[in-house]
């Protein structure tokens, strides 16, 4: 269900168990062949599966399109605003969603500049408000195992605009996709220690743009192993798991 097609009357007999999800995304650059909406699209599509395999057993709450994206500044068409900007925003959409009685609260993220506040969200939330599950997802980290045996690219292949997010916008949104714009393997290394890619963490952090880490392609990976089929494999993977941890919620965790 969308919250947002709902009239006020319809909430009264809604049950208060049932899972409430927030996608948080981002407006920014993608390259030269993907739309600066990219994690919007991407959020936005696999909730929109998951909506229709669930129905009336979970709630979508309207997406949060311009997240934290400072890093992708040095591009034309990014938009950002400050991590306590979306902190304080999310945290009171949470809340009216809590003060109407919903107790399971999902934060779904489809962008990577929103991981480190997503993360502060859920604990800071979820100490605030005890008599909620306050739970934080991110597409590509929750099913990364069953990710890792579908990708053809080596280290370095996935990362921004990459061989997995334009097969998702081949399925999601064909015709937004610049295919004469799609090129090769782009990825600049840095320490060994702070390597790092979508599906695999490095031993320590470093911050650095994505106009540095792309070489000022504005792309990190691999987009010309891109596939419609590609796209729907990871859908497909993405909203099974999606959906397992969501129906769970409706249960006593065990133990």
């Amino acid at each position: 269900m969308r919250w947002e097609d709902l009239g006020w009357g319809e909430f009264v007999g809604l049950d208060r168990a049932t899972p409430v999800l927030l996608n948080l995304a981002s407006i920014e650059q993608h390259g030269p062949h993907l739309p600066v909406c990219t994690d919007s699209v991407i959020g936005a599509f696999l909730l929109d599966e998951l909506d229709r395999q669930l129905g009336s057993r979970v709630l979508v709450l309207p997406q949060v399109k311009v997240c934290c994206s400072a890093h992708h500044m040095d591009f034309p068409g990014s938009l950002t605003v400050r991590h306590e900007t979306l902190a304080a925003y999310v945290t009171d959409i949470l809340a009216s969603v809590a003060a109407h009685g919903f107790s399971n609260l999902v934060l779904f993220n489809s962008h990577g500049g929103n991981q480190a506040i997503g993360q502060v969200i859920v604990e800071s939330f979820g100490a605030a408000h005890p008599a909620c599950r306050v739970v934080y997802l991110c597409w590509w980290r929750m099913v990364a195992e069953e990710l890792a045996a579908v990708r053809q690219s080596g280290f370095g292949g996935l990362g921004h605009a990459c061989e997995f997010e334009t097969s998702l916008m081949m399925l999601a949104a064909p015709g937004s996709v610049r295919t004469e714009l799609i090129g090769g393997r782009s990825y600049v290394p840095s320490y060994d220690w702070a390597n790092s890619e979508l599906l695999l963490s490095g031993r320590g952090t470093l911050y650095r743009s994505m106009k540095d880490i792309s070489g000022g392609t504005g792309v990190v990976g691999d987009p010309s192993l891109a596939s419609v089929e590609k796209g729907r494999e990871i859908t497909r993977i993405v909203v099974a798991q999606l959906a397992g941890i969501v129906e769970s919620l409706r249960g006593e965790p065990p133990g």
